[in-house]
């Protein structure tokens, strides 16, 4: 599978809609999920009958998209679902004879519709290649699994369930026979479907576990962490357990992050030019002007790669959570890491802010354009820092900004920051900053039962 993107002509786009359709046959495929992301992140679709996904991938499937929250207003509620071919595969997680492909949006003419979150990150690959160069990308995805919380089995009470967590291991230990079994088969279900898995561990706490992808294009990448929180989701189920890939689920346990594996490289020799040739983990001047890049502008990324009330209560500081703009090589609390070791070879930028909620289109798209913008200004880096300012720093520690404490912060930081504006594009910025306010002044209003406790008697 290639990481072309679905609503262009390319002249190839016959022949590989033959080969999806090959594959169909050969698996002899009933249905087919034809799934898309909405801004927030969350998977969307509908299900065909085998017999039309020929034209689904020819013409597209008319859907509704004034229906879909946060994409569409209702003058623009015709849009299409035009299949990915080269994302067709079988859901295994679902059954032999069920199929999925991932969808561009567009419009009744066939333009790519603006507030598709594939688009924006397709234009930012795009960018990236008009200047020479390709952006690969990894990313390692820790997730809760916890006991089912129903009660008795009739559904949920409506009250926040008590968490328990599915094992009691820790980081590296051995995980209990579901969670081992259930992280292994989402691992070779996401190989079967041709995205690089390469391992799978417990994390930090009881029920935290991690699986791994290794570097890819960054738009496979994305296709492959969105396709894994659905298989995860959908093993978990199977088994009576309850995923989660909420930033803070447990407020005295680890959070859950997803730090992504940065790799630029140079379209002609495919070289990575991030870092100078033969030293290792040094960066490029170019490195260092892409790395200065995601700096500047991370407030203002803040809101994309960390989109939830709850994401600000993991990027605290401490737990190998950043809670600074910085970068460092040996500091797991940087905002980027440069390691020094090198698992397999080539060297990476780490970025370690982001979170498992946000979505993923975005958070590439973003973090590839402040990086882009970086190289155009020659925005120069400052030093590294290993030590970065905690809560409670003492003077004469080294001072660093520090990224935005509330998603209330985040969201003006995002306004105020015009290249990440551009670079989500108009629609998708007013439609997430709309969706994102909302959802700030609910939490504003909620009346918190620690409140309730804390203060009723005594206030």
């Amino acid at each position: 599978m290639t990481g072309s993107n679905s609503w262009t002509n390319d002249a190839d786009r016959d022949a590989r809609i033959a080969r999806a359709l090959q594959a169909a046959r050969d698996a002899r495929v009933e249905f087919v999920h034809l799934q898309f992301i909405d801004i927030p992140g969350t998977i969307k679709g509908l299900t065909v009958p085998v017999e039309r996904i020929e034209s689904s991938m020819t013409e597209g499937v008319w859907f509704d998209g004034s229906s879909v929250e946060g994409l569409a207003r209702i003058a623009e509620s015709d849009l299409y679902l035009l299949p990915d071919p080269d994302t067709f595969a079988i859901a295994a997680w679902e059954g032999p004879t069920i199929a999925r492909m991932i969808c561009s949006l567009v419009t009744p003419g066939h333009e790519p519709f603006p507030a598709d979150p594939r688009f924006v990150l397709a234009r930012a690959l795009a960018d990236a290649a008009d200047v020479g160069f390709s952006y690969h990308v990894g990313a390692e995805v820790e997730f809760y699994l916890f006991e089912d919380p129903q009660d008795g089995g009739n559904g949920h009470t409506g009250r926040a369930p008590t968490l328990r967590p599915a094992d009691s291991r820790s980081y590296f230990e051995l995980p209990d026979e579901r969670a081992a079994a259930l992280c292994q088969r989402a691992v070779s279900i996401l190989r079967g479907l041709g995205y690089r898995a390469s391992a799978t561990h417990h994390e930090v706490s009881p029920g935290q576990h991690e699986i791994d992808l290794d570097e890819d294009d960054g738009m496979r990448t994305a296709d492959a962490i969105v396709t894994l929180k659905l298989v995860v989701r959908s093993l978990a189920h199977q088994v009576g357990l309850l995923p989660t890939f909420m930033p803070k689920p447990i407020e005295s346990a680890s959070g859950s992050g997803i730090h992504l594996s940065q790799i630029v490289l140079d379209r002609t020799t495919d070289e990575n030019v991030i870092f100078e040739p033969g030293r290792g983990s040094a960066l490029s001047p170019l490195g260092q002007h892409f790395v200065a890049g995601q700096l500047a502008h991370a407030r203002g990324m803040c809101a994309i790669l960390a989109p939830l009330v709850n994401s600000y209560k993991r990027l605290l500081g401490g737990d190998e959570a950043p809670a600074n703009v910085s970068w460092g090589r040996v500091n797991r609390g940087s905002f980027i890491r440069v390691p020094e070791a090198q698992s397999f070879g080539s060297p990476l930028l780490e970025v370690r802010a982001p979170d498992p909620s946000c979505n993923p289109y975005l958070a590439l798209a973003v973090l590839l354009q402040a990086g882009l913008d970086g190289i155009r200004e020659q925005t120069p880096l400052p030093g590294p820092d290993e030590q970065s300012a905690r809560p409670g720093m003492v003077e004469g520690e080294a001072a660093v900004d520090p990224l935005p404490s509330t998603l209330g912060e985040a969201i003006e930081e995002l306004g105020w920051d015009m290249v990440i504006r551009s670079s989500l594009g108009q629609p998708v910025f007013e439609r997430f900053l709309a969706a994102k306010e909302r959802e700030w002044l609910a939490y504003r209003h909620h009346i918190s039962s620690w409140e309730l406790e804390s203060y009723l008697e005594n206030a």
